[in-house]
């Protein structure tokens, strides 16, 4: 309690002005604890649609009953905005077999999976390159022709906002392949992009670059990699590797999108919303389960306690977030195309975790007046806006100008199972749920009422 004081004395006290939004807000927050449904709905949604890789047949399960769901739960009106969404396939299991060590025949599989987009080749064999990070890939670029490379580049554990290292080592997993690629690699293997203790490989989504060869690229689980760099250390070894990765022609893909008309000002909107597509080696239930039931859960409380918005509320579930971001692209087009007026963005993609605050993109203006709402979110576990961004599916609307936000849960547990098989339902708590719920419902009460 002495440690939490000075910052609870050094928060502007609530006005009286406030006090009614404070009640209202209570009140919304009452209701998802009591009455909440975004746990159930996850329930629905990783174990009876599962994985929901854009393009496949469980998205297209995921879209109806996303539709059907928001239907269910207090919307004006709910509409598909079909757009088109990459198909790439895993196209079987993939494998990692270390065959030779120091040309003595052996047998050591890893636990493995290919990175999304990767283009599988059947099998590949050969010695195996490790490095690193990029610098020490190009002073040895004379060595990687025929081989495999490996990146062993970690998460830096120093930093305590876990994203800042996702971004960091991300940039193997995006653009590792084409760089080993340039100078005659046969295959690209990637430390996974976690700091988990367990091994459970972790895939997420590549990209090519057109001018080099498209190579096989898979993610080694973290176990597994320290045994493959301490190895590297002091031996040489061939490895095989199998993927079988492809893509089918593009397909019909749909954001599904629900409103509450406003009241006042209907042609005004605020965008609520999560990513309805996931990995296919998983449940999706952090990423983006939660963000989904959350969306659902803040428009069914708004209906529940009789809320009538001044602005109309969108509540999007955007299709393809994982691979190509085509949903929300799609949906910023077409608010850009129907001249549409959007007061604010916000997202939840950063799992289902107690809640600590918002990531935005506004103007220190914009900044100002959420500031000052602090010490109405304070109480619900809201502590800071930082200035760094809001989340990808909205990215597009922030390019039209428009503010946009991210619901910021603690970071420290996301990365054990982003991307990978342990994001499953049961590694979500009810009550972290629900209140990144309340915090999001919050904010969007404080935006409609008052607006940026």
């Amino acid at each position: 309690m002495k440690r939490i004081l000075p910052f609870l004395l050094a928060l502007p006290l609530i006005s009286m002005a406030q006090t009614d939004d404070a009640a209202n807000i209570k009140k919304i927050s009452n209701e998802i604890l009591r009455n909440g449904k975004a746990y159930e709905l996850l329930y629905q949604l990783t174990k009876q649609v599962g994985g929901r890789l854009a393009g496949s047949p469980q998205f297209a399960k995921a879209v109806q009953w996303g539709k059907a769901t928001m239907e269910k739960n207090g919307a004006d009106k709910v509409f598909l905005q079909e757009c088109m969404v990459p198909h790439w396939v895993r196209g079987g299991q993939d494998k990692a077999v270390i065959i030779e060590v120091d040309k003595t025949k052996t047998s050591r599989v890893l636990d493995v999976l290919a990175l999304g987009n990767s283009l599988g080749s059947g099998t590949v064999t050969a010695q195996v390159l490790a490095v690193a990070d990029f610098d020490e890939l190009e002073k040895r670029k004379d060595e990687v022709k025929g081989k495999i490379v490996y990146y062993n580049n970690a998460f830096d554990p120093t930093n305590v906002k876990t994203f800042v290292s996702y971004g960091q080592a991300g940039i193997y997993r995006r653009s590792g392949p084409s760089r080993a690629a340039k100078y005659g690699a046969v295959g690209v293997m990637i430390r996974s992009l976690t700091e988990s203790t367990a091994n459970d490989p972790h895939t997420g989504g590549m990209a090519y670059m057109d001018s080099f060869p498209k190579i096989p690229a898979i993610a080694v689980g973290p176990r597994d990699a320290d045994e493959v760099w301490a190895l590297s250390k002091k031996s040489t070894f061939t490895m095989s590797m199998t993927t079988n990765g492809h893509f089918l022609p593009d397909t019909i893909g749909h954001n599904v999108i629900a409103e509450l008309t406003g009241t006042e000002f209907p042609n005004e909107y605020i965008t609520v919303g999560g990513h309805l597509d996931s990995w296919d080696v998983n449940e999706g239930a952090h990423d983006d389960g939660a963000g989904v039931v959350q969306t659902i859960e803040v428009m069914r409380t708004l209906y529940a306690i009789g809320y009538k918005p001044k602005r109309t509320i969108r509540f999007v579930l955007f299709a393809n977030e994982e691979n190509g971001l085509r949903g929300g692209a799609k949906y910023a087009e077409a608010a850009k195309a129907n001249n549409e007026k959007h007061i604010f963005g916000l997202e939840s993609d950063a799992g289902g975790f107690t809640p600590r605050g918002f990531s935005v993109s506004v103007n220190k203006e914009q900044m100002a007046k959420l500031q000052s709402w602090l010490p109405l979110l304070f109480p619900y576990g809201t502590t800071e806006f930082t200035n760094d961004g809001g989340g990808a599916d909205v990215g597009p609307l922030m390019r039209l100008g428009t503010p946009v936000g991210e619901l910021l849960p603690d970071p420290q547990r996301y990365f054990d199972v982003h991307h990978a098989r342990s994001d499953v339902f049961e590694n979500v708590n009810r009550r972290e749920l629900l209140l990144g719920a309340v915090n999001m419902a919050a904010l969007v009460y404080l935006l409609d009422k008052y607006g940026l």
